[in-house]
């Protein structure tokens, strides 16, 4: 078969839609018009008159019959140009249209039109190919080499037209390299649904009820046309094929935007500039791709950037998330992601979001074997430092961060809020638990309030949870206190030279429960040894125990009473009894972060089991339980809270004296944070060698600014004061 076919001159905007395609009794037009935002009465022929000052004016036409207007149209604005196919253009009036410092007029010029529908008040200028699209009102388009939508087009959704084959459906590599967690995406797609895709893939009713749901979906028919909204602006750039583009979208320079869906709106408009090339791909509204950014096969969530070079493959970046100058390659990406630097590389990694990649990070070597990599799984605040190489397979607990190092050695990190750093000198691994609240406070109180002030989504169709103390870190933090009691009970009979292999775990749990709780003095002496943290035989030294020891449970403190004080703020005529009655239950200790929304796993395993047997018809209706479990997370996390805080007392039921104890410790470390926060940022103004480049205070001060007017410290203080209020009427009321 030839490369270039030879066809008849009249073919050009005829046939879009095969014969062998079209439904007995269908027109050749239906899609079109149900595509269509006008009706039909509104076109109307060409007058002759028009049609003289059109051929005068240097424009042609295959057939002008085919050419369609409103009572609205002006010819003088149509010049040269050619119209191939039915045409129908909207009101053309003489007006400039203005972006910016861009203003051109109302009208066609220098263009190649075929089979269109163009809105009212639209300027199209220098378009070398337009091609099978609804343009729609007040749209600009200047100087484009070639805009054109096959009859085939899916627009980046993975599914398959009629009389495909399977071998061309699009599917999504996410989380490793080898396309055993693939997933088709869609345009609505959901960090939650990726993960419940990709993640359970040996639940086979789960993953066929899936491609059915989503293959549904969309229309399998031949003949769906591209679409631009009301008010976009493309200009400068060489080729969109296959491209639905919402309306309020700013296209400026793009190299190529192949087989992709733009979402985008006036309130929460899209803008993709220079150099872009993007293909099969599903953009979400309010969305920045800037500078020489690459993406294929992959999904942008709401409100999420790609900037300077980015490349983004076989992956989905989550909601609230900017990745810029660096390579990222077969990744889960949940929301508030932040991976900023030239030299950074992550690749086949499930990262939970709230996370921050830093320059020189290599987050698995490609490659550690003659195999596909294979997983990293990272929980929320995963923030590895400068020059940090990971090897997969690895796993972090939440709010893990690891120190600028080559970490040579698979990693099972599972104390959360953990500083992880590589002592080759000694030739150890190290890792300090609880580490946020002892020494960064400042940084682990802003961490939600920061998330929640850039997520200026309208369309929060993923729900996420913020805070750092939340049910699966708690969790978490309840394992870390069991391993920190079970490997201090280790240490201290191995420094004795007792042995512990035949010991219960119940007997080192106890006495690893009085020495940490014990004099202080007498464990630093003790080398307290993690278990499995690194795959090799070099040791594993977990620092100031104690005091890790002693910072989670107060974390879990702070977590339980905020929560229950929470709820008796939204029910202030609940008594005692009352609330504890509400908020009892056997405690649930297994939690799954599903693309930022957590739920307890027996609602997932639920959820799945309901998508397999067919309960649910489609995505909306997926979305809609997972909305279904938001609502009653805030509940269940204060029962999980209530739970903690009998956890903590070792009680089966909170009783009124244990609760007014609680109380008095929760202002205690109330102003704990409060010191912390303002003593962690102090060292930044304390430093010598941050203050030598100054020349004096002043200086500093204009530069860094006043610590005592820090905005954020401001704000820490006043919520201290209001939450000691409302502890102290909490007692009172007791």
């Amino acid at each position: 078969m030839p490369k270039v076919a030879v066809l008849r001159p009249e073919s050009l905007g005829q046939d879009f839609v095969p014969g062998e395609f079209l439904p007995e009794g269908a027109g050749k037009y239906d899609i079109r018009n149900l595509q269509s935002q006008w009706p039909e009465d509104r076109w109307r022929h060409l007058r002759s008159d028009e049609i003289e000052v059109l051929v005068k004016n240097q424009n042609s036409a295959d057939s002008w019959d085919k050419i369609l207007v409103t009572d609205y149209f002006d010819p003088a604005l149509i010049r040269n140009s050619r119209f191939f196919g039915l045409v129908r253009i909207g009101r053309v009036r003489d007006i400039i249209l203005r972006h910016h410092d861009l203003k051109l007029s109302v009208g066609i010029t220098n263009s190649l039109v075929v089979s269109c529908d163009i809105g009212d008040d639209v300027a199209i200028h220098n378009v070398q190919y337009l091609s099978h699209y609804i343009v729609g009102d007040r749209c600009i388009l200047f100087n484009l080499m070639e805009m054109n939508t096959t009859d085939h087009a899916k627009f980046g959704n993975g599914i398959i037209k009629d009389g495909e084959p399977e071998e061309v459906r699009v599917w999504i590599d996410l989380m490793n390299e080898s396309g055993s967690r693939q997933i088709m995406p869609f345009d609505g797609i959901t960090p939650a649904d990726a993960w419940i895709w990709a993640k359970y893939k040996d639940d086979e009713d789960l993953q066929k009820r899936l491609k059915e749901i989503t293959q549904k979906t969309f229309d399998s028919r031949r003949g769906f046309y591209g679409t631009i909204g009301n008010e976009c602006v493309i200009k400068n750039s060489h080729t969109l094929k296959d491209v639905r583009i919402g309306a309020g979208c700013y296209i400026k320079g793009a190299n190529k935007i192949k087989n992709i869906t733009i979402n985008s709106s006036e309130q929460e408009p899209t803008q993709i500039g220079e150099g872009v090339e993007l293909v099969n791909g599903i953009i979400g509204y309010g969305c920045r791709i800037f500078y020489g950014c690459k993406a294929v096969r992959f999904i942008l969530g709401n409100n999420s950037n790609l900037k300077y070079g980015a490349r983004l493959i076989n992956s989905f970046l989550g909601d609230n998330s900017t990745i810029s100058c660096c390579e990222v390659l077969n990744n889960l990406i949940f929301p508030a992601h932040e991976q900023h630097h030239n030299n950074s590389f992550l690749v086949a990694s499930v990262v939970m979001g709230q996370s921050n990649i830093a320059a020189g990070a290599t987050i698995g070597s490609n490659h550690n074997s003659r195999a596909n990599d294979s997983e990293i799984v990272a929980g929320r605040g995963f923030w590895p430092g400068l020059c940090v190489s990971l090897k997969h397979s690895s796993r972090f607990a939440s709010y893990t961060l690891v120190s600028k190092a080559d970490y040579n050695f698979e990693l099972d990190i599972n104390l959360p809020f953990s500083l992880v750093s590589n002592n080759a000198d000694l030739n150890r691994l190290e890792v300090m638990p609880a580490f946020w609240w002892i020494y960064n406070m400042y940084a682990l109180a802003r961490n939600s309030k920061k998330f929640l002030t850039r997520d200026i989504r309208l369309r929060k169709i993923q729900n996420i949870e913020f805070e750092p103390l939340a049910p699966d870190t708690v969790e978490e933090i309840v394992t870390a206190l069991r391993l920190l009691e079970l490997w201090t009970a280790k240490a201290d009979l191995r420094k004795k030279g007792l042995a512990f292999k035949d010991l219960p775990d119940g007997d080192l749990l106890e006495k690893g429960r009085d020495l940490l709780r014990g004099s202080q003095d007498y464990l630093s002496g003790l080398e307290i040894l993690g278990e499995g943290m690194e795959n090799s035989r070099r040791p594993v030294i977990i620092l100031k125990a104690r005091k890790a020891y002693n910072a989670y449970r107060d974390m879990m403190h702070h977590y339980a009473v905020k929560n229950i004080t929470e709820f008796l703020i939204s029910n202030p005529l609940l008594s005692f009894a009352e609330m504890r009655d509400t908020l009892a239950g056997e405690r649930v200790v297994s939690w799954v972060n599903v693309g930022g929304q957590l739920m307890p796993e027996i609602s997932v395993d639920r959820l799945r089991a309901d998508i397999g047997s067919g309960r649910y018809g489609s995505w909306e209706d997926i979305h809609k339980e997972y909305d279904q479990l938001w609502d009653e997370y805030k509940l269940s996390k204060q029962r999980h809270a209530c739970a903690i805080l009998c956890y903590l007392y070792d009680i089966d039921d909170l009783t009124p004296e244990i609760w007014q104890e609680a109380l008095s410790k929760a202002a205690e470390i109330q102003q704990y944070i409060c010191e912390q926060v303002y003593l962690s940022r102090k060292k930044d103004y304390d430093d010598p060698f941050r203050k030598m480049i100054y020349r004096n205070e002043a200086e500093m001060k204009s530069v860094m600014g006043d610590i005592e007017e820090n905005d954020f410290i401001r704000l820490v203080r006043e919520e201290t004061t209001e939450y000691t209020e409302i502890l102290k009427k909490l007692r009172s009321l007791s």
